[in-house]
């Protein structure tokens, strides 16, 4: 593994990891594997979560947490510990890590076993976790997106957060082939669905923050608690109300703001979709007024949002 990484520069340390396949962490990158015949490698058949670590604590994790379970629930696996076990194992493994500022990454899968399509020839699923420190410096300049051609997940596999994010990465791919950051996907009936792991949120003309409905796409937990960040500007003036509506590529464009929304990329200015330039130009006031209350609330919000690890 070491030799095989050996000249390839990433921004990106694996500080810890732990498996319940080898029953514990470690801090060896070199043993930071999963087996070829586990189902989630060969089939698909796994679900991850994200949960961001800032200054020492976990944000938002049992929100996260929630989800990454009922993920595991639509995808019939058989989750191996009940939850208060695996939050135990999450915020051990961020402890190991010894880190303070970066992500925690998670996945139950069916398990290893054989190579079978089906999984009940792996005899228990299995949990992964990895914390992952990103060097990269904080860019918060306003971006460009494209509107995808990659077509959306359908509703059933769009709401459930599982590893087959083949279509995601390819939308990626097509956004930087057109020198964007980002494409967005469009829902079977033509509104504004969301980014390939982000969400999508405007500010109309009339000073309102207007996010796509959850019900077909992934039900974003940074997005929803900006939606709660957000009511302070609305009693500061700043904006005139909160709406989760559907939202049609033409209100979209015309909205005075854009921005994506995502525990990796928190909040971050459109500027321009496709040939349509947002607004100005320029990075929205309410944008940047969303992300410095979420980075507030991540550095100092209540304990309701921010687990402290003991180190």
């Amino acid at each position: 593994m070491r030799t095989s990484r050996e000249g390839h520069e990433t921004k990106q340390l694996y500080l810890a990891m732990y498996s319940s396949v080898f029953g514990g962490i470690t801090t060896d990158t070199d043993a930071m594997v999963i087996p070829m015949d586990d189902d989630m490698v060969h089939r698909g058949h796994g679900v991850f979560d994200t949960a961001a670590i800032m200054d020492g604590c976990l944000y938002e994790l049992d929100e996260h947490l929630d989800r990454f379970l009922r993920s595991a629930t639509m995808a019939k696996i058989q989750i191996p510990f009940d939850r208060e076990i695996i939050r135990r194992i999450l915020i051990r493994t961020v402890s190991v890590s010894k880190c303070r500022k970066g992500s925690l990454r998670y996945w139950l899968s069916a398990g290893p076993g054989d190579f079978q399509l089906s999984p009940s020839g792996c005899p228990r699923a299995a949990l992964y976790a990895i914390v992952i420190q990103d060097q990269s410096p904080p860019d918060h300049r306003g971006i460009r997106v494209v509107t995808s051609s990659v077509p959306i997940k359908t509703p059933q596999f769009a709401v459930m957060k599982s590893v087959n994010y083949l279509p995601n990465a390819l939308s990626k791919m097509e956004a930087e082939e057109n020198d964007a950051y980002a494409a967005i996907w469009l829902d079977g009936d033509g509104f504004v669905a969301e980014g390939p792991n982000m969400n999508v949120a405007f500010v109309t003309k009339e000073k309102e923050l207007l996010m796509p409905s959850f019900d077909k796409i992934l039900s974003g937990c940074t997005a929803k608690r900006v939606l709660v960040l957000a009511a302070k500007l609305v009693k500061e003036g700043k904006l005139r109300g909160i709406r989760v509506d559907n939202v049609s590529v033409e209100v979209g464009k015309r909205a005075e703001e854009m921005m994506l929304i995502g525990s990796g990329v928190l909040v971050r200015s459109v500027v321009q979709w496709d040939e349509k330039i947002i607004g100005d130009g320029r990075e929205g006031p309410v944008t940047q007024a969303l992300l410095n209350l979420l980075l507030e609330d991540m550095k100092s919000g209540p304990a309701s949002v921010r687990v402290r690890v003991p180190y």
